[in-house]
């Protein structure tokens, strides 16, 4: 077998790529950074595989070949790959009746669908997240929220938000994406969000990890500008959450405010609205805070600090967020208009 690899592949070799995933019944996917094909002494391919961060996807064996070792050959390829890269906690998704084939090669189901199959490379890794988010909450025998935001950086929409969601539950989960792709990392945005919400009772907050919108669940999340509006691919996310996630808290309520400036957010709005309540989880949408006619929104906030415009902070942000985000020197940092 000749290996072929691509970070990622273009012109003639993309498009051989693209139609023998067609061939098999998939496709490619235009976000992939790395690519492998494997060629027969014809130079056909005879397989194929790809990484996007740490998601392996874009899997096929052609029939003719199955059962020599071409998947463990490809998964080998890949993963050396992430592992040059630093990564070493890996995703893939496939078809159901492939779990046996890719638990010999060394991964874990999360979630089994009748579509998908979601799997890792950590054997209790989805496990230990639902032991952690168990042992951050209390007890609770009421009814049970949770809000799922990216908080970059934390508002006072955001703190609308929960408000206006504690009056309806007993105890809420607020969970932070843990992605390093905003502006703000991981760990100031958790911070600033416990600063914002510090004095409000009843109020957990977590972060999403690997299996809440991630690079692995919801990958189109982090491509707003690629995407189109109805084009969120949220399935998989929303369906972690409701058959796992939501369980394990014992969560019936999910929140979230109307979003009128990213089609992306508006599109998994609506998507939780259809999958969600199926699994007993109640979606409630509610009207987003405006100042001067306009919605609070996390970008704006981004703009004033750009603008070095304090007056207009303290209307968007709460105390204790905005004496943080002074503190970070904004005139040091390539903040977005």
């Amino acid at each position: 077998m000749t290996i072929l690899e691509g970070r990622p592949f273009t012109g003639r070799t993309l498009a051989r790529m693209e139609a023998f995933l067609a061939s098999m019944g998939l496709r490619y996917d235009a976000r992939v950074e790395y690519s492998v094909c494997l060629l027969d002494e014809d130079f056909s391919i005879v397989a194929a595989g790809s990484l996007e961060g740490g998601v392996l996807k874009c899997l096929a064996v052609s029939p003719d070949h199955q059962g020599e070792g071409l998947a463990a050959a490809l998964v080998s390829q890949l993963v050396r790959y992430a592992a040059e890269q630093g990564r070493t906690h890996l995703f893939l998704y496939t078809k159901p009746d492939n779990q046996a084939l890719f638990a010999g090669l060394g991964f874990y189901p999360i979630l089994k669908t009748g579509q998908v199959l979601f799997m890792e490379n950590k054997r209790d890794g989805f496990r230990t997240f639902l032991d952690q988010l168990r042992q951050a909450s209390p007890a609770c025998d009421g009814t049970v929220g949770a809000i799922v935001a990216n908080c970059n950086p934390f508002t006072l929409g955001h703190r609308y938000l929960v408000e206006q969601a504690l009056q309806q539950c007993d105890l809420l989960h607020l969970f932070i994406l843990s992605e390093d792709r905003s502006f703000f990392s991981a760990k100031d945005r958790f911070q600033m969000a416990r600063a914002g919400t510090a004095d409000l009772p009843r109020l957990v907050l977590h972060g999403t990890g690997d299996y809440l919108i991630s690079h692995a669940t919801f990958p189109t999340y982090f491509f707003k500008d690629q995407a189109q509006a109805g084009q969120a691919n949220c399935q998989l996310d929303l369906e972690l959450f409701a058959l796992a996630i939501a369980p394990a808290l014992g969560i019936t309520r999910r929140f979230v405010g109307t979003e009128p400036l990213c089609p992306v957010t508006a599109a998994y709005n609506e998507a939780m609205k259809a999958v969600l309540p199926p699994y007993g989880i109640a979606v409630t949408e509610l009207p987003r805070l405006a100042k001067d006619g306009v919605p609070v929104s996390a970008s704006e906030v981004r703009r004033c600090l750009a603008r070095h415009d304090e007056a207009r902070l303290r209307q968007l942000a709460p105390e204790p967020v905005v004496a943080m985000l002074l503190q970070s020197k904004p005139e040091n940092r390539d903040l977005p208009m």
